[in-house]
């Protein structure tokens, strides 16, 4: 990442208060953007925007349920407010419910997950690259993560269909856009220790192997949260209008190859569990 590779920029970064989106929010600090932060508890975004603040950072935030379309308005119209403008969005937010079987998922639990991680992202969306459109140009990057590629994420289906289905919409998205001076991107941070994989994690019954084996993969093939927010900061300074459609990962090929061999290993000695 080069020193100022955002000077100018204005970043807007939903769900930045902890995780994926506060190690995103940090390092656009760090590349000199201003950065608005999001979330839906007010404490975090104060929190956040003190800290940043204390580094030297040009920062505002506002509290942003991204599951409800006035928040997602509000969100836009206080950057462009404060800060005169957006030139690079994110939409990061996104809940998981843990590692458990589809059929121990309540209705109510698939609609806020998809209302979160997919719906969120599509109406933010909507409103940002029409924003851009008028205002002559703009990076939109969405995010992605387990199952996004379409793979199968046993035991954490609703959250990869939602995951696959960002990836889908966005790719759509750029297709819709090709011409315009607008780059809509996904972002594949990996497989990152933070709350959804940590101490925290929610295991259902009868899936307590499950935790010890995500330790193994995340120790083989996980991407340390040191390398997702450089890798955001790469995808943020896109030129409008280039690159659009485009997969971000954050993830390196040689790590992920020493990995496989790591992984490999682990089923031999049986330190990973059959499931």
């Amino acid at each position: 990442m080069t020193a100022g590779a955002l000077a100018g920029k204005v970043v807007v970064i939903t769900g930045s208060t902890r995780g994926i989106g506060r190690a995103m929010a940090e390092a656009c600090a760090d590349a000199g953007a201003t950065v608005v932060v999001s979330s839906r508890t007010p404490e975090a975004v104060d929190e956040t925007v003190a800290a940043l603040r204390a580094k030297g950072a040009s920062a505002s935030g506002i509290v942003c349920d991204v599951a409800c379309d006035a928040d997602l308005d509000a969100l836009l119209r206080h950057a462009m407010d404060t800060h005169d403008g957006v030139d690079v969005w994110v939409n990061n937010a996104g809940i998981s419910l843990g590692m458990r079987r589809h059929v121990d998922t309540s209705p109510e639990e698939m609609r806020r997950i998809v209302a979160i991680n997919l719906t969120g992202t599509m109406v933010a969306s909507r409103l940002v690259v029409q924003y851009f459109v008028e205002r002559g140009g703009g990076v939109l990057i969405n995010v992605s993560g387990r199952g996004g590629r379409g793979d199968a994420a046993s035991f954490t289906a609703a959250y990869a269909a939602t995951k696959a289905g960002v990836m889908v919409f966005t790719r759509s998205l750029a297709e819709e856009h090709k011409g315009d001076p607008v780059s809509v991107l996904v972002f594949m941070p990996g497989m990152v220790e933070t709350d959804f994989y940590g101490e925290t994690m929610e295991v259902g019954p009868g899936l307590a192997d499950l935790a010890g084996n995500i330790r193994i993969v995340l120790d083989a093939i996980g991407t340390p949260i040191e390398m997702v927010g450089p890798a955001l900061v790469d995808a943020a300074c896109t030129v409008p209008g280039t690159r659009t459609g485009g997969v971000h990962s954050a993830g390196g090929g040689a790590r992920m190859m020493l990995g496989g061999f790591k992984l490999m290993w682990a089923r031999m000695t049986g330190r990973m569990k059959p499931m």
